[in-house]
C-alpha cells in the first residue's frame, strides 16, 4: 500500500472532487479503488493530502495535452515513457506504453523501447528524442553539445522546450511515485543481500589471516 494516507471522497478537498469524478465517478476510491488503465488509482488519493500539488500536478497534465503543444504527441510520449523505464518506474512506463498505442504507435517500436539503442526500428527524430530524454532522465541533464546540434537541426526550439519540460515532468512523477510506492510502484526493492551460505567465512573469502587478526 502507499507510504502515506489515501484521502476518501468524503474528505476530499472541495476543489479537487471533479478529478475525483472525472476518474472513479460515483464511486469513493478509497473504499472502491480502479481505474478505466487499471491502475488502483492511488497516485490521485495519496496526491490528494495536498490539495494544492494534486491542482498543480493536474494542469500539467492539461498543459501537455493542449492543442497548442508544437511537439509531435508520439515524441513527446517517447520521452515521457523513456522517463518511466530509465527511473524504473512501473506505474509511469506502463502509463506512457498506453498512451503510444492510444496514438496508433507501433507495437514494435513500443515492445523495443528498452533496447532503442540497439534497436533498428526507430527514426532519426526518434532516436534523437531517445538519446535527449537518456540524457535528462540518467545523466541529470548532461546533454553534449553534438547531441544538442543534432536536436537543434531537427525541432524548433519552442518544440525542444515542450520536449525537456515534460520529459523532466515526468521524471519528477516516475520518482514520487516510487518514493510514495502508489500504483504499479508499491513493490519492495529487488536489490536486497543474499545471504552467504552456512559456513562461509568473509575473512576467509578475502584472504585473510584469521591467527594474525586474532
Amino acid at each position: 500500500m502507499p507510504r502515506l494516507r489515501e484521502v476518501p471522497k468524503a474528505e476530499a478537498d472541495g476543489s479537487i472532487l471533479p478529478l475525483y469524478q472525472l476518474l472513479f465517478g460515483d464511486r469513493d476510491p478509497v473504499a472502491e479503488p480502479g481505474t478505466a488503465t487499471g491502475t488502483p488509482g492511488d497516485w490521485w488519493t495519496v496526491f490528494a493530502n495536498s490539495p494544492e500539488t494534486l491542482a498543480h500536478a493536474a494542469q500539467g497534465f492539461a498543459y501537455y495535452r493542449s492543442p497548442k503543444r508544437k511537439l509531435d504527441p508520439t515524441l513527446r510520449e517517447l520521452g515521457q515513457t523513456w522517463a518511466g523505464w530509465a527511473t524504473g518506474s512501473q506505474f509511469v512506463f506502463s502509463q506512457h506504453c498506453k498512451s503510444l498505442r492510444g496514438l496508433a504507435y507501433p507495437e514494435e517500436k513500443i515492445e523495443a523501447l528498452p533496447t532503442w539503442q540497439t534497436a533498428t526500428c526507430y527514426t532519426e527524430k526518434e532516436r534523437l528524442v531517445l538519446a535527449y530524454a537518456d540524457r535528462l532522465v540518467v545523466h541529470q541533464g548532461r546533454v553534449p553539445d553534438a547531441l544538442f546540434d543534432a536536436l537543434k537541426a531537427e525541432f524548433s526550439d519552442e518544440e525542444i522546450m515542450e520536449l525537456t519540460y515534460t520529459t523532466c515532468m515526468y521524471l519528477m512523477h516516475a520518482v514520487m511515485s516510487r518514493a510514495l510506492r502508489t500504483e504499479f510502484d508499491d513493490r519492495d526493492d529487488p536489490i536486497t543481500e543474499v545471504p552467504a551460505p552456512e559456513g562461509f567465512d568473509a575473512l576467509d573469502f578475502l584472504g585473510g589471516n584469521r591467527d594474525k587478526k586474532d
